[in-house]
């Protein structure tokens, strides 16, 4: 397998594209064969042109190169998958605990189906990553964002006028998004407060200049892939409190307690926006999932009788689509020369099923779906 085709994301919002034109001149010189759907990078900042200098051949449209195509790669999940082969490799964001019915419909057509999301949190997978590498920008933006809406600077400044103390930034949540997040807040001059439901991260936190909210749950941990195990009730309204007091004082406040394949924690009702300061800015980068905080709107912002401002936190690396691309095109490559799936000598792509990272991956194959996870 080594004819690929890169397709142009349906969604208007979209601003990404999976492959860039240095990626794939790499690539071609390992082998690969490429089509790009014309336009696919435009809005990155990518032309049809710079991807033909590259090696590739642009098509008017996807469907034009479905049969001369053994592996499809785009960001999000595709519309239809009418047309695609049996046996093509399609990879992409699935969103596979809330699409059962289009797995079955990869699987009903024996195309072999690989979920970004569900790529193993391995150190050796960790260069192949979409979710880590999307979500850091995602952090960056977060905090730029609240800043540009904050009716007050961040950092201290001392003038002839007086002194201006510094904004209060408080990250609920330091994974891959809160630390990019808090690690963004200290460099504008941001005074930064975290909490995590995982104590191990403390250290990290304070080597990045911050501040760790600390509040005893009783036995808490994380799972296998690294993500926070989900809290009691108890557990829940303990830490809602300690949370209120410390987001009565802040100026800015962002969530990113987003789990993957679960409704997202309420973490801040409305008698805590209540609480907060006139003009302060909450951050909801769980707002596709439910939301952590209550009164959030996916791709809106509300304003709250009181003059709180909940934006929008939810895939903010289209804001930054330039290095969003050039960082989601690494981990394509990533997956594409893998020592398990590529080999070298002739040049070939193959799906390697004795290989840990296909296996957690790979949904669909053979015409029914293979991940025991999401079979019936």
């Amino acid at each position: 397998m080594k004819k690929v085709l890169v397709c142009k994301e349906k969604d208007e919002r979209e601003t990404r594209v999976a492959l860039i034109p240095d990626d794939i001149k790499k690539l071609v010189s390992m082998g690969f064969e490429f089509k790009v759907v014309s336009g696919a990078g435009l809005k990155s900042g990518f032309s049809d042109e710079a991807y033909k200098t590259a090696g590739a051949s642009i098509v008017a449209k996807e469907e034009d190169a479905y049969d001369d195509s053994e592996i499809i790669v785009r960001i999000m999940k595709p519309e239809s998958i009418d047309g695609i082969k049996k046996d093509t490799l399609h990879l992409s964001y699935m969103d596979p605990f809330n699409e059962k019915e289009l797995l079955n419909k990869f699987a009903a057509q024996g195309i072999q189906a690989v979920s970004l999301e569900m790529i193993p949190r391995s150190t050796l997978a960790q260069k192949m990553d979409v979710q880590s590498s999307q979500t850091s920008l995602a952090g960056y933006v977060a905090v730029v964002n609240a800043a540009a809406k904050l009716p007050k600077i961040l950092p201290m400044m001392v003038t002839p006028a007086g002194t201006i103390n510094p904004a209060r930034v408080f990250i609920i949540g330091v994974g891959v998004a809160g630390l990019q997040a808090i690690a963004t807040a200290k460099r504008l001059g941001a005074r930064v407060d975290a909490f995590d439901t995982r104590p191990v991260v403390e250290e990290q936190v304070k080597s990045l200049g911050a501040s760790f909210v600390k509040i005893d749950l009783g036995e808490m941990g994380q799972t296998a892939q690294g993500y926070a195990k989900e809290l009691t009730p108890e557990q829940i309204a303990k830490q809602k409190e300690a949370q209120a007091k410390v987001c009565e004082k802040a100026n800015i406040v962002i969530t990113t307690a987003k789990v993957f394949g679960r409704k997202a924690p309420r973490l801040i009702e409305k008698n805590v926006l209540d609480r907060m300061m006139p003009g302060s800015i909450v951050v909801d980068m769980a707002c596709s999932t439910g939301g952590n905080v209550e009164g959030s709107k996916l791709f809106e912002n509300v304003v709250t009788e009181n003059g709180v401002t909940i934006m929008s936190g939810d895939l903010l690396e289209r804001q930054v689509p330039y290095d969003a691309s050039k960082m989601f095109s690494g981990n394509i490559t990533a997956f594409l020369t893998h020592a398990g799936f590529y080999n070298k000598e002739a040049k070939e792509f193959n799906v390697n099923m004795e290989d840990d990272i296909m296996k957690g991956c790979l949904l669909t194959q053979g015409g029914q779906i293979i991940h025991e996870r999401f079979k019936a």
